[in-house]
C-alpha cells in the first residue's frame, strides 16, 4: 500500500515538474514575443526610411520624393508626443514617436542640402527661411533650421494648449485623431505626386513595401494591444493609402521606364 502511495506522490510531483517547466517556457515565449513586437514598433517605423535616404544620397538628387511626407510625419509624431501627456498610451509608441522625429529631421537635412545646392546654382538668387513668412514657398525653405524652428513653434503652441486642456476630455481626443489621422494621411502627398508626373520615377518602391508591411503590422498591434480606437481607424485608412500607391507603380510602370531610360542616356 505505501509503495503504491510512493508512486502516486511521485507521480503527482513529476507532473507537477512537467506543468511547472510547460508554464515556464510557454511564458518565456509570450514575453519574448511581446518585446520583439515593441521592438519592430519602435525601430520598424524607422527603417522604410533608409532606401530613400541612401538613394537621394547616392543619386544627389530629390526627384521622385516629396518633402511633405516629412512634414505629414513630423506633424503625427509631435502631436503623438502631446496627446500622450494627456492620455498615457503604450511607452514603445512615445519612443516611436521620438525616432521618428529624429529621422525626419535628418531626411530633411539631406534633401535641403541636395537641393540648396541645386537651387543656387540655378536660380542665382537668395534664399527662402521660415521667418521671411512667404506662404509661397512654404515648407520649401533653403536652410535646415527654418523647418526645426517650423516644428518646434507647432511644439510649444500644442504643449501650452494641452498643459491648461488636459483635463478636457474632447480636446485631448481629437488631438490623439489629429495625431494618428495627420500619419494615416502621410501617403497622399506621395500618391498626388506620382498621379501629377504619371511616374513613380525617384520615388524608392522598398520604401514603399516596407511603408505597407510596417503600416499592417502596426495596425495589428493597435487591434491586440487594445490602443485608443483612433489608432486602429487611422491605421486601415494608412494601409488603403500604401496599397493605393503600389498600384500606381504597376499603373505607370511604362512611363518610369521611359524615365529611367532618358536619364540614363543623358548620364551617358
Amino acid at each position: 500500500m505505501s509503495e503504491i502511495k510512493d508512486n502516486m506522490k511521485e507521480s503527482i510531483e513529476a507532473t507537477a515538474a512537467t506543468k511547472y517547466d510547460f508554464d515556464f517556457w510557454s511564458g518565456l515565449i509570450v514575453q519574448l514575443l511581446t518585446l520583439g513586437s515593441e521592438m519592430a514598433m519602435v525601430f520598424g517605423g524607422v527603417v522604410p526610411y533608409v532606401p530613400q535616404y541612401l538613394q537621394i544620397k547616392s543619386k544627389q538628387t530629390t526627384q521622385g520624393f516629396s518633402l511633405y511626407v516629412c512634414l505629414a510625419l513630423l506633424m503625427a509624431n509631435t502631436l503623438r508626443i502631446i496627446f500622450w501627456f494627456g492620455n498615457h498610451f503604450e511607452t514603445p509608441l512615445l519612443i516611436q514617436s521620438i525616432l521618428m522625429n529624429i529621422t525626419m529631421f535628418a531626411l530633411i537635412h539631406l534633401c535641403v542640402t541636395v537641393n540648396t545646392k541645386e537651387f543656387l546654382v540655378a536660380e542665382k538668387k537668395k534664399g527662402h527661411y521660415f521667418t521671411d513668412f512667404e506662404p509661397d514657398h512654404f515648407w520649401q525653405w533653403t536652410d535646415f533650421t527654418s523647418y526645426v524652428e517650423f516644428i518646434m513653434c507647432i511644439a510649444a503652441m500644442g504643449s501650452m494648449l494641452m498643459y491648461f486642456l488636459v483635463d478636457y476630455s474632447p480636446f485631448v481626443e481629437t488631438v490623439g485623431f489629429m495625431a494618428v489621422f495627420t500619419e494615416a494621411m502621410l501617403g497622399v502627398p506621395q500618391f498626388y505626386r506620382n498621379f501629377k508626373n504619371k511616374s513613380t520615377y525617384g520615388m524608392s518602391l522598398p520604401m514603399v513595401l516596407m511603408w505597407t508591411c510596417g503600416d499592417v503590422f502596426k495596425t495589428s498591434y493597435f487591434y491586440l494591444r487594445n490602443t485608443p480606437p483612433q489608432f486602429f481607424i487611422c491605421g486601415s485608412l494608412q494601409v488603403t493609402v500604401d496599397l493605393m500607391i503600389l498600384g500606381q507603380v504597376w499603373m505607370y510602370r511604362l512611363n518610369t521606364e521611359k524615365r529611367k531610360r532618358s536619364e540614363l542616356s543623358r548620364a551617358l
